[in-house]
């Protein structure tokens, strides 16, 4: 059962007219103006429209898989008119589509290019049978375009980078060139209109693959805010260092982060996806209950940590055909029949593989092990380059160079220690060369995941059939063994094997010697542990897996309010709870005209002054706002701060009017000339001589950090450190203080960028319920209550206000503005985007106090 928007494509393809009007309504709108961000309410519109209008028959649940390259051969028939396809065994694509039909009732549809170019007169015919057939959209691209996308981009740029290759000559990778970079946008974009053309975005899932499309979540969530989207990266993530020399960084970063799961391979690639993350968006993560998720602007955006696995079904097919017992036969013969033992190494012809180290080591090995000359022979199988370009050519001469050395240097009559096998082999013949080889050896410099080593342990388990051909009686023990470089992502995940630095040439060769030597006992022991965890974990595990962290990243879809914000490739979701809205300039002005007994609360860093300001005194501007406030009769305006009594008592000595609260509310006073009292007696701050010392050692240690000794509290901040460093040691510090503190009168707490320790029972919501009772007392009814702050020592504020209705404490027609600074879970039903948006509200209500007099209400 296919949806009424895909059925629509077909009808299309077909061209039968009689449908177009169904098109227009089915297909959804297209943003095609770049930077134009799409109406919020059109947009809702046109995607309730794409989505309602569709076959009543609701199909089961269905993913569109979106990659570079569909899981399609395709070959031109004889007579040169036509083309003949096929379905690609080896796709991993294709192979997740059939291994997770055994574990769900899923629907899948592929969307990407195919690897031969298709004629501009026959695109519309290849595209109705690929639709038909196989459920395959093809995206076809100008040649031109998509040699600067792939070979350009891709290749040459993002490729080498998120292999640890930086472009610091000329020679070594190409300079980031801006032309390829728009040819990049442009193929994203492309992909995404033709996913548009299928999707019915109220029940699909959309799984993107791998570095070629990073931006193209921008796209669709532009077009869909509610788009149910994953993100795979099959290759490394590089380092922070690595990473943030591209020009285009945070276009990337953001675009990835326009997902609702992003899954990486290995923890390495995620925690330098979440550094980068860190470091150049100021985002920060937390781990719930197994989770790793990023707050971004509202929405959660999961990490999924998982290799991707083997196809088991297809290794095993392919073990048991009768030409793959013929080869096995045959290379028992070539080798094992004249006492030879083989070291196989599997690679693709590129730079990243090591292929020249690997012959180095083994060159060594024969060098130091004279006693395996004659004995060992390593078969290298080298794939084709899936690049070009004149590195690819620079390895290819030097392996040449290396294997026609070591074949001279310690050749026999009739024995070649190296064989070099640079044609395209069958699989069937690939898996005979595991099945025989003793060990198998991948020693990439840098490798995304690598199923090398995988396919390797599922031969060598073998089968019935297999083992007769090795002579083998069914109950014995099957071994195998492996040297794999600590630089491939399937490394963590085979503990058995040997690891190894593929650069130390010595430690290569002792690898292989320990292979060589292992008493078989233990190489059966390796074995067993591995094919327990490849078994289980095949690429069926991994893909259900995600899908299953994909649906349940997308719960909170339909339960907060979303819209669109940013141009470009800034674009981004806001995504909030259905009561936690925007506070809106003119809804709080008419309330503050109308209203005349008025309390009005304000946090200061982070509100008043933004965080990120070198100078943190108030402005002469805010000065006359705050006068401008506080000298209307009808408002009692507090400064609610955790700076201390003096630092407020100095820099906003001009303010006669204005209520301040020190360090939390521990100190408060109604105005100027007033005493400062206490919300919470102090009298013990013995605890400092315990904290005090222990902030100095983490202060010491971490550069950037400074800590500030307050009458009544310690804070320890790191703003200025290095944002993971000071993170990793805020938590350190934290714990430690609480260890020693436990039996003292005082809270631990974690702030923005600091960890402040002070007296328990001290709130902010102190000084709210200080203010309101006192105004109680005096018998005014607040029919106005403003509190504003940015973090979470605010929320206490909120909390209070916003329960006080239900005690008396206000009028029963009181307007009651809690907000938060920025769009985050809080406790405030209102927020506003910055510091800037608060100084303009404020000084829209000072110009409100300044041009209409009111009868005074003593205060």
């Amino acid at each position: 059962m296919v949806t009424k928007s895909y059925s629509n494509l077909l009808e299309l393809a077909s061209g039968e007219s009689p449908s177009l009007g169904r098109i227009s309504r089915g297909i959804p709108r297209v943003v095609t103006a770049p930077g134009i961000v799409p109406d919020l309410d059109d947009s809702d519109d046109d995607a309730s429209n794409a989505s309602s209008d569709r076959s009543s028959l609701t199909p089961h649940d269905r993913t569109i898989i979106v990659a570079n390259q569909l899981p399609i051969r395709a070959q031109r028939r004889p007579e040169g008119r036509g083309w003949i396809f096929s379905l690609d065994q080896d796709s991993l694509l294709l192979q997740l589509k059939d291994s997770i039909r055994e574990h769900a009732d899923m629907d899948f549809v592929y969307v990407g290019c195919l690897r031969e170019e298709i004629l501009a007169s026959e695109q519309d015919e290849v595209a109705q049978i690929l639709l038909e057939t196989f459920k395959c959209v093809p995206v076809f691209l100008p040649a031109d375009l998509r040699s600067r996308f792939y070979h350009g981009f891709c290749k040459q740029q993002l490729w080498p980078l998120f292999h640890y290759m930086l472009p610091l000559s000329p020679d070594l990778g190409g300079r980031f060139d801006r032309n390829l970079w728009q040819a990049y946008v442009s193929v994203n974009k492309i992909f995404a209109d033709m996913i548009l053309e299928v999707i019915n975005p109220d029940d699909d899932f959309v799984w993107v693959h791998d570095y070629h499309l990073m931006v193209l979540p921008t796209f669709l969530r532009k077009r869909f805010n509610r788009v149910k989207l994953g993100f795979f990266l099959h290759s490394p993530f590089p380092s922070s260092e690595i990473y943030r020399t591209l020009p285009v960084r945070e276009e990337l970063l953001r675009a990835l982060l326009n997902s609702d799961l992003i899954g990486f391979h290995t923890f390495d690639y995620a925690r330098h996806f979440l550094s980068c993350c860190s470091r150049m968006l100021g985002l920060s993560y937390e781990s719930k209950r197994g989770y790793i998720g990023l707050e971004y602007y509202g929405r959660t955006v999961s990490i999924k940590i998982l290799p991707v696995g083997i196809h088991m079904g297809q290794l095993g097919s392919v073990l048991n055909l009768p030409e793959t017992e013929v080869k096995v036969a045959d290379l028992i013969k070539q080798f094992c029949g004249r006492g030879r033992v083989m070291l196989l190494g599997v690679d693709d012809m590129d730079i990243f593989k090591g292929i020249s180290l690997k012959l180095l080591a083994f060159e060594q090995l024969l060098m130091q092990h004279p006693e395996w000359r004659g004995k060992v022979v390593l078969v290298q199988i080298a794939n084709p380059a899936r690049g070009r370009g004149k590195d690819v050519k620079e390895v290819q001469d030097e392996s040449y160079a290396m294997v026609k050395r070591i074949n001279e240097a310690f050749g026999l009559p009739g024995y070649k220690p190296v064989i070099l096998i640079d044609k395209p082999l069958q699989f069937y013949e690939r898996m005979a060369y595991y099945v025989v080889a003793e060990c198998c050896l991948v020693t990439a410099v840098r490798d995304g995941m690598n199923l090398i080593p995988y396919e390797y342990i599922i031969a060598r388990h073998g089968n019935d059939k297999l083992d007769k051909v090795l002579g083998l009686s069914p109950s014995t023990p099957k071994k195998s063994m492996l040297v794999v470089s600590e630089f491939i992502g399937c490394s963590p995940s085979l503990s058995g094997a040997i690891r190894v630095n593929p650069w130390n040439i010595d430690t290569v060769a002792d690898a292989m010697a320990s292979a060589l030597e292992m008493a078989d006992a233990e190489k059966q022991l390796r074995h067993e542990k591995h094919h327990r965890y490849v078994s289980s974990h095949d690429v069926g595990y991994w893909a259900k897996s995600f899908l299953q962290d994909l649906e349940r990243s997308c719960k909170e879809h339909n339960r907060r309010r979303s819209w669109g914000i940013g141009f470009g490739l800034k674009f981004r979701v806001v995504a909030l709870d259905s009561n936690f809205r925007k506070l809106v300039m003119e809804h709080i002005v008419s309330a503050y005209r109308r209203t005349s007994t008025r309390a009005i609360l304000l946090d200061y860093d982070g509100t008043l002054m933004p965080q990120s300001s070198i100078d943190k005194s108030p402005s002469p501007k805010s000065i006359e706002i705050l006068n401008s406030l506080c000298n209307d009769k009808n408002n009692l305006v507090f400064l609610v701060s955790a700076r201390s009594r003096s630092t407020l008592s100095d820099w906003f000595s001009p303010c006669e009017n204005l209520g301040m609260a020190a360090e939390h509310g521990c100190y408060f006073r109604s105005r100027r000339d007033a005493e400062w009292e206490t919300c919470v007696a102090v009298a013990d701050r013995s605890w400092k001589q315990i904290a005090e010392p222990v902030m100095s050692l983490y202060a010491e240690l971490t550069d950037g950090s400074a800590i500030e000794n307050k009458e009544t509290a310690l804070v320890w901040s790191y703003e200025d450190a290095d944002p993971d460093f000071g993170s990793c040691q805020a938590k350190e510090l934290l714990d430690h203080l609480e260890s020693v503190l436990a039996n003292e009168p005082v809270s631990v707490k974690s702030g923005p960028n600091n960890v402040e320790v002070k007296p328990q029972g001290v709130s902010k919501g102190l000084v709210a319920e200080r203010l309101l009772s006192t105004m109680k007392e005096r018998g005014l009814s607040p029919d106005f209550v403003l509190c504003i702050g940015d973090d979470r020592s605010d929320e206490d504020m909120f909390e209070v206000i916003t329960t006080s209705m239900s005690d008396s404490c206000l009028s029963p027609s009181a307007e009651v503005f809690a907000c938060t600074v920025g769009q985050k879970p809080s406790k405030a039903k209102y927020y506003l985007d910055d510091t800037a948006e608060i100084v303009r509200l404020m000084q829209g209500l000072a110009s409100v106090s300044e041009q209409t007099p009111r009868s005074s209400v003593p205060l």
